[in-house]
């Protein structure tokens, strides 16, 4: 099943889809889990406020907001990014936009696998699977 990648009211392209689709058909692998519709759509801070505001009551921009609809062992749903705040994550963190930003997209493809991070102590254990999984990407 396809993998997509959209920008939304701007020009954000993200390099490297096709490395970075495999590298996501492995780590849902490793769950044993299957591939199945997957779209990601970049947001500008503003859109991806309104969109956080809108569906979870938060007026703040964020760097990810998943919609899961996976059934069963297939893994589908909308991931919607703000790719500004993966920018000023990026430099808060001081780490490479390239390595963020992956980060990010992993982070939504382990909610759609299942994971959450409503607690400090599943923020950890997220992390360090977001860790593991980056850890794949060649």
């Amino acid at each position: 099943m396809p993998i997509n990648f959209y920008s939304e009211n701007n020009s954000f392209s993200l390099q490297h889809t096709n490395s970075i689709k495999d590298w996501i058909r492995k780590v849902i692998a490793q769950y044993n889990k299957r591939c199945g519709e997957i779209t990601f759509i970049f947001l500008s801070d503003q859109d991806i406020r309104k969109m956080n505001h809108d569906y979870l009551n938060h007026d703040f921009p964020t760097d990810v907001i998943t919609f899961d609809y996976s059934e069963d062992e297939v893994i589908s749903g909308d991931i919607f990014v703000g790719y500004e705040t993966v920018q000023v994550n990026s430099q808060i963190y001081g780490v490479a936009f390239k390595h963020e930003m992956h980060r990010v997209l992993i982070h939504g493809i382990l909610h759609l696998i299942g994971f959450n991070d409503d607690t400090s102590h599943l923020k950890n254990e997220m992390h360090q699977k977001e860790n593991d999984a980056l850890s794949l990407f060649v």
